[in-house]
């Protein structure tokens, strides 16, 4: 049997984090994995944090980025490339583009407000 989930394209949430997030997949029906669609404006740098628990993979859509973890390097980032982030480890991301940067977002497991932790 599947599971049928429908995003609504017009919920959009501004976060603590200083991006604002749409969620396409976040149900207690799929424990193993969340999906959101994160928007960064032009000039914006996310707040440091860390996800307990959760390895997240950034995939950018559009725009240019600068990810850091606030020890290592930070690297650029733009349309195509992929990050994945480990469980409990730093990150940000500045917007260093003319135009929004828009990246998809994948948990696993899901993604719930309890996992986050702020490092700034």
């Amino acid at each position: 049997m599947f599971i049928h989930h429908r995003q609504n394209e017009t919920h959009e949430i501004y976060t603590r984090e200083r991006c604002f997030i749409s969620e396409v997949l976040n149900s207690d029906d799929s424990p193993d994995l969340s999906i959101a669609r994160c928007r960064v404006e032009v000039g914006v740098i996310t707040e440091l944090h860390s996800l307990t628990g959760i390895t997240e993979t950034y995939l950018i859509d559009a725009g240019e980025g600068v990810m850091d973890d606030g020890i290592n390097p930070a690297i650029k980032v733009g349309v195509g490339d992929s990050i994945t982030i480990p469980a409990g480890h730093p990150q940000r991301i500045k917007n260093i583009g003319e135009r929004d940067l828009q990246i998809t977002v994948t948990c696993r497991p899901r993604f719930t407000p309890a996992c986050y932790v702020p490092l700034d």
